[in-house]
C-alpha cells in the first residue's frame, strides 16, 4: 500500500462533545450536548473558522450555521468502548476498544488500597473521597500544610488523584507518591490514571500549577502509534498525550502549560517535522471549564482556539492531513461536573482532502486509527478507514 501523505496532525479538543449517544442515559448523561448546550447558554458561539471547516454542518449549533461549501470533510463519531473518560477516548482514537470500563470509586478507595499506600509513602492521607479538585484543596489545604499529609481524591472518572502544596511536598516527591499508587492500582483496581495535582498559594487563594502529571496504565495492545513508530514514522506527542499512553508508541513528548501553549507547540512541530504524526491534546476545555460547570469560560476557550485556527491551517503542507476531533463530552450546563457520554466531531482538512465530504456518523473513534494508518500506507486491524472517502481523486 502506497502512502498518501507524509505528515498528519491530529488535534483532540478535550471534552468537546457534540450530542448524547444513544446509551447516554445509562451513564446519567441524558440531554448532554457540550457544544450545542454551551452555545445556547451564552447566546451563541463565535467560531467562524471552525464553521468554515464544517462544524455547523455536523449539528445545529447556535452562532455556527452550516455552510454551503465546507472546507473540510465532516462528520461525527460514536464511542464504541464502555466508559467516557480521557484514557478510554484517546485509546479508542488510537485503535483500542475497551469492553469494560475502568473501575471508579464514588465512595473513595477501599482499605486494601489506602492502607498499603499510606505505609509505602510513610504518612496518612487526607480526603479519600470523590470531590472537585479545587473544592477539596480549599477544604483540606490548610490541614495539609499543617500536617504534611497528601490529599487523595477521585471523581466519577477512573482516577486516583493526589494533591499537595509544592512547598510542603516537593513535586518530585509527589510524583514518587503517584508512582507508588500506580504500582498498587492493578488487577480489579487498575484505574485509568493516577494524577499528580500540585498547587501553591495560601488558604483562600490556592492555585493548581501547570506541573500536573498523569501516570496512566500502558495500553494493553499495540495502537496505531506503535504501528507508526515500528515503521519508522516519528510520533510527536503534544500536551498530555505521552501520559495517556504511558509513553508507548511515542518518539518525542512536548508537555504544555495550557491550550494556547499547546497551539504554539503544535505549530512549531508542524514547522519542523518532515514526516510522521503530530498528536495534540488541548485540555483546558475539560479541566478548567467543563468540570467546573462554566459555560462562559468554555465558550471563551472555544473562541480562543478558533482565533488561532488560521495559523494551524496555514501550516498544513501540501502532503499533510489535519484531523480535529474530541475524546468525550463534559457539558458545562448540566448539574453533573463529570464527563458526558457523547458523540465527538470529526473534521478532516488538507490540500489532498475533498472539501465538503459528509463522513456521516462513524461507529467508533477507531476509524481515526484505521484512517491514519492508511494515510501512511499501512494497515490497522480495527476501525473503518475514511482515507479513500476524503482524498481528492
Amino acid at each position: 500500500m502506497q502512502a498518501i501523505i507524509n505528515r498528519l496532525t491530529l488535534i483532540v479538543l478535550d471534552s468537546v462533545g457534540i450530542g448524547e449517544l444513544p446509551d447516554a442515559e445509562r451513564y446519567g448523561d441524558r440531554g448532554s450536548n457540550t457544544l450545542a448546550n454551551t452555545a445556547r447558554a451564552v447566546g451563541g458561539l463565535n467560531l467562524p473558522n471552525l464553521g468554515r471547516l464544517g462544524l455547523g454542518n455536523i449539528l445545529a449549533i447556535e452562532g455556527v450555521p452550516p455552510v454551503k461549501q465546507p472546507l473540510a470533510a465532516y462528520g461525527r463519531m460514536a464511542e464504541a468502548s464502555a466508559g467516557k473518560d480521557t484514557t478510554t477516548g484517546h485509546w479508542e482514537i488510537a485503535g483500542l476498544l475497551l469492553e469494560r470500563p475502568f473501575p471508579v470509586y464514588p465512595h473513595g478507595f477501599p482499605p486494601e488500597i489506602i492502607e498499603p499506600f499510606e505505609k509505602r509513602i510513610g504518612r496518612p492521607v487526607l480526603g479519600n473521597r470523590a470531590a472537585s479538585g479545587t473544592a477539596i484543596i480549599e477544604e483540606l489545604g490548610e490541614e495539609h500544610i499543617r500536617t504534611g499529609y497528601p490529599i487523595v481524591y477521585t471523581s466519577a472518572d477512573s482516577v486516583f488523584q493526589i494533591a499537595a502544596h509544592e512547598e510542603v511536598i516537593p513535586v518530585d516527591e509527589l510524583y514518587r507518591m503517584c508512582r507508588v499508587a500506580r504500582e498498587l492500582l492493578t488487577g480489579p483496581h487498575a484505574v485509568g490514571r493516577v494524577i499528580a495535582r500540585p498547587f501553591v498559594g495560601t488558604p483562600g487563594a490556592f492555585k493548581r500549577t501547570d506541573r500536573r502529571r498523569d501516570f496512566s496504565l500502558p495500553p494493553p495492545a499495540p495502537t496505531v502509534l506503535d504501528l507508526l513508530t515500528q515503521n519508522g514514522y516519528p510520533v510527536l506527542a503534544v500536551g498530555k498525550i505521552e501520559d495517556i499512553f504511558a509513553g508507548r508508541g511515542i518518539t518525542e513528548a512536548i508537555h504544555t502549560k495550557d491550550n494556547m501553549d499547546g497551539v504554539d507547540r503544535t505549530i512549531a512541530c508542524m514547522r519542523r517535522l518532515e514526516r510522521g504524526l503530530i498528536f495534540t491534546n488541548l485540555v483546558d476545555f475539560d479541566m478548567l471549564y467543563g468540570h467546573r460547570n462554566n459555560p462562559r469560560g468554555y465558550a471563551a476557550a472555544l473562541e480562543a482556539f478558533d482565533r488561532r485556527l488560521p495559523e494551524i491551517l496555514s501550516a498544513v503542507r501540501a502532503d499533510e492531513v489535519l484531523i480535529i476531533t474530541a475524546d468525550h463530552g463534559c457539558d458545562p450546563t448540566t448539574s453533573s461536573t463529570d464527563h458526558s457520554r457523547e458523540y465527538v466531531p470529526l473534521l478532516v482538512y488538507g490540500p489532498l482532502v475533498e472539501p465538503g465530504v459528509n463522513l456521516g456518523t462513524r461507529s467508533t473513534f477507531s476509524d481515526v486509527a484505521a484512517s491514519v494508518a492508511e494515510f501512511f500506507g499501512l494497515s490497522y486491524p480495527r476501525g473503518t478507514s475514511f482515507a479513500r472517502e476524503v482524498i481528492v481523486r
